[in-house]
């Protein structure tokens, strides 16, 4: 039986958490990871929320279109018209929970799910006048553009879509752009980058953005890594949200997701970052994506999702 865990009162981030799903495949060759909302609820998020003392209300799924009644007419974009239409209903619902006060938690869904959410939380804090800074946890960059792209997936463009760069349909959602200065944002994890997605990511990292590549997981240490991060935009930004691909954790402990990657992060080096946020008690927002349920052995990374919102949303071994 695993030791019952609870969050400190003190570093509870907001009373109300509300869960939005987004159940979007669109930007992703490979089925499944539309499930991913599903599969975190039945793995008892709501209730473990709960238990720590939060008060959740489940907004449901926002409806997306299936693959199978559409077809692609560009494929550099594939799937674009829904992609946008679906992402700006997904905006609109985020800036509402953001202005009701709710911690917005959106479940995907494959990782192009963040240009509307990220669009939606870029779009409240313009109206608030505050600064919005994206940690990035993923095993790719996500810094592809139309011209670069090799494979057409839209998954694969949302960083650098929320930076500025790419199809201006999804730039320029919510009627600005960017969303995130590259000095607010930082990308931890990664380990499998296209190599003209590569000069963009150079490009960036030159105008201020943190990259930190598994190398440097590996030679500085997780710790000092988020640490950095973190004091960094606490300095500097008033929201912080956290955009967590699952693949950005060793297929080892994260089978059943959208684009497995070979040496990724350790389940302690996920928690760690994690708890790490929750000690800092910045994090305004969060996403957990890229859950794919046919890839997975009951359920166990949507469990291991569930681990990490827990931990983000200050679960502690100890009682306090």
């Amino acid at each position: 039986m695993r030791t019952m865990a609870r969050v400190n009162s003190s570093k509870r981030l907001n009373q109300k958490i509300g869960i939005i799903g987004f159940p979007m495949d669109l930007g992703a060759d490979r089925r499944g990871v539309d499930m991913g909302p599903s599969a975190l609820r039945y793995a008892h998020l709501e209730e473990k929320l709960e238990s720590m003392g939060y008060v959740v209300k489940d907004f449901g799924d926002i409806f997306v279109e299936g693959s199978e009644t559409q077809r692609i007419r560009n494929p550099k974009l594939k799937y674009l018209p829904e992609i946008v239409r679906s992402s700006k209903i997904l905006s609109k619902k985020v800036e509402t929970l953001l202005n009701q006060k709710y911690f917005p938690l959106i479940l995907g869904g494959d990782h192009a799910t963040a240009i509307g959410s990220i669009a939606g939380i870029a779009s409240y804090c313009r109206k608030k006048k505050k600064t919005l800074g994206v940690i990035w946890i993923d095993a790719h960059a996500d810094m592809n553009t139309p011209e670069s792209t090799p494979s057409g997936n839209i998954h694969g463009m949302p960083l650098a879509v929320a930076l500025g760069i790419g199809e201006q349909r999804l730039v320029r959602l919510g009627g600005f752009a960017p969303k995130v200065h590259p000095e607010n944002s930082a990308l931890i994890g990664i380990r499998d980058v296209d190599r003209d997605e590569s000069e963009t990511v150079k490009q960036f990292r030159n105008k201020g953005m943190q990259v930190y590549t598994m190398t440097d997981v590996d030679k500085q240490g997780v710790t000092r890594i988020i640490a950095r991060v973190l004091n960094d935009f606490k300095n500097e930004v008033d929201h912080i949200h956290i955009s967590f691909d699952l693949d950005g954790v060793d297929p080892d402990y994260a089978s059943g997701v959208g684009t497995p990657v070979e040496g990724g992060l350790t389940y302690r080096e996920a928690s760690v970052i994690m708890e790490m946020v929750a000690d800092c008690g910045c994090m305004s927002s969060l996403e957990m994506l890229e859950v794919n349920p046919i890839l997975d052995t009951k359920n166990g990374t949507a469990e291991l999702a569930v681990d990490f919102v827990e931990s983000a949303l200050g679960k502690s071994i100890l009682y306090e």
